[in-house]
Formats: structure tokens, C-alpha cells, sequence
């Protein structure tokens, strides 16, 4: 099987949200683990759940583990670029070849199973395709990055040795509820008796969900913002200096990342690694080291070109706020063209409502993703009318985001924002279209 047909196979497999419905989604999916010897309970696991920040966490938590010399698997979703980025060890995605190795191994045991529940999703089977994966390569420690939710997650089948919940916000309200207070619940699925829950949920009734959840099944809750402080932020264009102090160290954190909400992700990264046990856990300057070299593609991140361009994933009202924020404390005196798309799930009127706090010239285009429906760039258009914002709707997202930069002024910013699919393919533009020819002269 070729990495082609690998991924032709799995792309059949595209219906999540409709098997996340399943009542038996997680049976299927435990079954499915079994009839592969559960490669998952062969190392210990970080399990990190939450509505943002919980990709960003996941990758500074595993870039600490590498620094110290700890061989760490990473399961992170959705992918940027290409599939193989959801199984990393050390930074490295699984090979091609070595994915489509996977994939024929994974097959037999999807067939078993089928006549017994249906075939396993597109997400759990590259769910399972990690779990094999890092225990074929005898991984000490991987962290595992929740898929939507927490309770019928496909990744609930661990058995962590720390737990982290990074916030609750509204996003998959069609599956997880309309409430913070019902996404939290279905979050909180995740707790285990006995394993530390992290948390830095600000919302008081989210919170107290969740601390409910964990002492009804007994797994001790960790407020991060009352353990962790924050002090002498600094941030610049290239990255923010800053310190955390733990009840047991100071930590002096260089991180090459935008945004002031990932001091909060660091904190909480930093706090779940001191709770693992001394045979896994970073020495300080292993924290550090590892923070320092985070890379984090499409979240934050900032091109010093003329004009200058930032690609960011904001695909929900949380996420947007987070942007917002970071844009008006980064460059405050800016003005700022937006090229956004928004799944047609996904609460296009309240992100929206997020980005009428800059001043912004809004461009409103699509994507084409298999198995995910982007709203109309008219209909954003007409939202954006009705919140009193004025944007135009371009169709192409190429053609948008050339637009967005030939009408932009030298000292002005271009956005690139809204749902993965965007970001990813203006991203991917942009590197070989754009970066790559400025290289090559």
C-alpha cells in the first residue's frame, strides 16, 4: 500500500461528527484497541483536553519531555499540512511509508470489528494508528492531545498520569451542548480516580463542574492560576519573555510565541510536567530549553514581510477573543485586513463580533475540506452586515488573501484567520509561493 492509497482509505472514513453521536462509539473504540494488543497501556500518557489552547499546551508539554532526553510521542489535532502530523515522536511526524505500513496493519483488525459495530471513524482510526505507532517505537511517554469534548473522545480510553482541562468555551455546541457549563461536563468525562486534573477554566460555572466531576470520581483538581503566577511579561514581534513560579520553582521561559494566552498554556504545561513522577519528570532547564524551542505553524504567527502577515487558527469565539486580544497588545496602533473563513458549523456571528474590536477591512472566502462545509462567504458577508461591519466576499481564498495584500497599506497588517482549512492552504501558499522565492534570491 502505497502513502496515496493510505490516505485514500482513510478519507473514506470521514463522518466524525455523525460517530461521535454513536452511543457506542467508545466500545467500538476500545474494541478496536484490543484486537491490536492495546498498544495505548504500553507507555505512560499526558492527556490534555479543553476547548482552546489544548494543541498548544500538548506541544509544549512534549518539547520539555524531548529536551530531557525522554523519547515522546505527540498526538495533536487537526493537522496543517498533512496527515502524518498527528503522530510525532520528538517534533518528527511518522513517515509516509511508515504510515501507509500502519494503515495495512490496521485494516484487518477495522474488518473484525465492522460486523460487530460499523468500521471505526476517520479520527479513531488515526487515533489508533498513533497508539500503535508510539508503541511499535517503544515511546517513554507520550501526550495525547483530546479530539472533541472528553467523555465519548476516542482518546478516553487512556488511563493518564496527569489530566489537563486548559479552558471550556463554546465551540461543537451541535455535539457537546449549548452551555459552558454542559461542554464542561463533557470535558470533565476525562478525570480518572486518582490522576491530578489541571485546569485554568476561568468561568466560575465551568469550573465548578469540573471540580464536582473530580471529586465525584476522586481525582484531585489543580486550579492553575492559583499555583502558577505570572510575572515580568515581556513580548516583542519575535517571541515573550516571562517567569512562572510553581509552589516548587521559578522558571524563566523565552517563548518564540505570540499571544499573552500562551503564558497561560505554558503555566499549565509547566504544572502538569511537575506532577509526573521523578523518572519522567523535565529537570528546570530542561522546561526551558524545551519552551524555547516550541513551533507552533499557524497559530500566532507572524511574517515580517511588507505587508506583514499573520496566520492564526481561530475557529471559534474563544480563540478569536484570544487573537484580538493579542493583536491590539502587540500592535496597537495598526490597522489590520482580515481574510477569514468559518465552518458552517462553527458560531460565525459571535467570532465576527470579536473581530469589530480592531480596526479591519474584512475578507470574507472559502475552503474545500473533505467531510467539512465552509460558510458562504456571502452569508459571512451578511452576518458581518448585521453585527455593523463591512466586508467583501471573494470566493477563491488564493485570490482573497492577494487581494488582502495588494490593497493593504506597507504599515498594515493581513490576518489570515478562521477555520484550519484556510490557514493551512494560504499558509502552504504562502511558504512555497512566497517565502521560498525570497530565499531563493
Amino acid at each position: 500500500m502505497t502513502f496515496a492509497q493510505a490516505h485514500a482509505y482513510v478519507l473514506e472514513l470521514v463522518s466524525e461528527t455523525g460517530s461521535r453521536r454513536e452511543p457506542y462509539r467508545l466500545d467500538r473504540m476500545r474494541r478496536f484497541l484490543e484486537e491490536l494488543g492495546n498498544p495505548q497501556e504500553r507507555y505512560p500518557t499526558i492527556h490534555v483536553g479543553g476547548t482552546s489552547g489544548k494543541g498548544s499546551t500538548s506541544v509544549m508539554i512534549a518539547a520539555a519531555l524531548s529536551a530531557a532526553g525522554k523519547r515522546t510521542g505527540l498526538h495533536t489535532k487537526p493537522h496543517l499540512r498533512s496527515v502524518v502530523e498527528r503522530a510525532k515522536i520528538d517534533g518528527v511526524p511518522v513517515s509516509e511509508e511508515r504510515f501507509a505500513e500502519l494503515i495495512e496493519a490496521l485494516i484487518p483488525a477495522m474488518d473484525r470489528i465492522a460486523a460487530e459495530f460499523t468500521r471505526p471513524s476517520y479520527y479513531e482510526t488515526l487515533l489508533a494508528l498513533t497508539f500503535l505507532y508510539f508503541a511499535q517505537e517503544e515511546v517513554d511517554i507520550a501526550v495525547i492531545e483530546v479530539g472533541v469534548g472528553g467523555k465519548l473522545d476516542g482518546t478516553n480510553v487512556l488511563h493518564p498520569l496527569v489530566s489537563l482541562i486548559t479552558n471550556v468555551g463554546l465551540d461543537h455546541t451541535d455535539i457537546l451542548g449549548d452551555t459552558v457549563e454542559q461542554i464542561a461536563a463533557d470535558k470533565a468525562g476525562i478525570a480518572k480516580p486518582g490522576v491530578p486534573l489541571l485546569s485554568a477554566v476561568d468561568r466560575p460555572g465551568a469550573r465548578a463542574v469540573i471540580e464536582a466531576q473530580c471529586a465525584r470520581v476522586g481525582a484531585p483538581f489543580l486550579f492553575v492560576p492559583d499555583l502558577v503566577k505570572i510575572e515580568e511579561a515581556e513580548a516583542e514581534t519575535s517571541g515573550q519573555r516571562f517567569t512562572l513560579k510553581t509552589p516548587e520553582m521559578e522558571y524563566r521561559i523565552e517563548l518564540p510565541l505570540l499571544g499573552e494566552f500562551q503564558q497561560r498554556n505554558a503555566a499549565c504545561a509547566v504544572l502538569a510536567l511537575e506532577q509526573l513522577p521523578p523518572q519522567l519528570r523535565p529537570a528546570r532547564e530542561d522546561v526551558e530549553r524545551g519552551l524555547a524551542h516550541v513551533d507552533l505553524p499557524g497559530r500566532m504567527e507572524y511574517f515580517p514581510t511588507h505587508p506583514a502577515v499573520i496566520f492564526d487558527v481561530a475557529h471559534n469565539p474563544d480563540k478569536a477573543e484570544n487573537l484580538v486580544r493579542s493583536l491590539r497588545a502587540l500592535f496597537p496602533d495598526r490597522r489590520f485586513t482580515f481574510v477569514i473563513a468559518i465552518g458552517e458549523s462553527k458560531d460565525a456571528g459571535e467570532i465576527l463580533r470579536m473581530f469589530a474590536q480592531v480596526p479591519a477591512t474584512l475578507i470574507f472566502t472559502s475552503f474545500d475540506a473533505r467531510g467539512r462545509t465552509a460558510a458562504k462567504p456571502q452569508r459571512l458577508a451578511s452576518i458581518a452586515e448585521t453585527a455593523g461591519l463591512w466586508g467583501r466576499a471573494v470566493t477563491d481564498p488564493v485570490e482573497a488573501f492577494t487581494i488582502a495584500r495588494r490593497n493593504a497599506s506597507s504599515d498594515e497588517i493581513v490576518v489570515v484567520t478562521g477555520s484550519t482549512f484556510v490557514v493551512a492552504e494560504l499558509r502552504e501558499w504562502w511558504m512555497e509561493n512566497v517565502v521560498a522565492s525570497r530565499a531563493a534570491h
